[in-house]
């Protein structure tokens, strides 16, 4: 295995570190804010994308030389490249944002996020919190 691969627990431990990193700087409601608008940033992104898709259709009729057709059809390439992997980015920053949301909940007392990282837990495979009215423990899942 080369140094650069990295297996899925690293994976999921590297999302941990950054969802527990985000909450511990921001709290837990500025960390979903700030999930959601950089979603919904790629989502504009990806507007501007299917603009420009649009524009380079509508221009590859009016060209002939074949500079200009190649210019146009790598113009396509890249907004479709640039277009799809926004679509993808928004798309996994919503769902995790709405994931972590959904366990946001203390399965005790039912408040809505309020709660602190446990300090020293065990790594596992979520990120221990515990609720701050009722002091009850569980892991929100990354």
């Amino acid at each position: 295995m080369t140094s650069g691969a990295q297996t899925p627990a690293s994976l999921l431990y590297k999302g941990a570190v950054q969802l527990i990193d985000g909450i511990r700087r921001h709290g837990f409601r500025k960390w979903y804010e700030r999930e959601l608008l950089q979603s919904h940033a790629h989502l504009a992104l990806t507007f501007l994308c299917a603009v420009g898709l649009f524009a380079a259709f509508e221009a590859a009729g009016h060209f002939t030389s074949w500079s200009d057709r190649m210019i146009d059809a790598l113009a396509i390439l890249a907004c479709g490249a640039i277009g799809y992997w926004a679509l993808r980015r928004y798309l996994y920053l919503l769902m995790h944002a709405e994931n972590v949301a959904n366990q946001a909940d203390c399965p005790q007392c039912g408040v809505y996020a309020r709660f602190k990282l446990v300090e020293g837990a065990a790594a596992g495979p979520g990120v221990p919190v515990c609720c701050r009215d009722c002091a009850h423990q569980w892991s929100i899942d990354d």
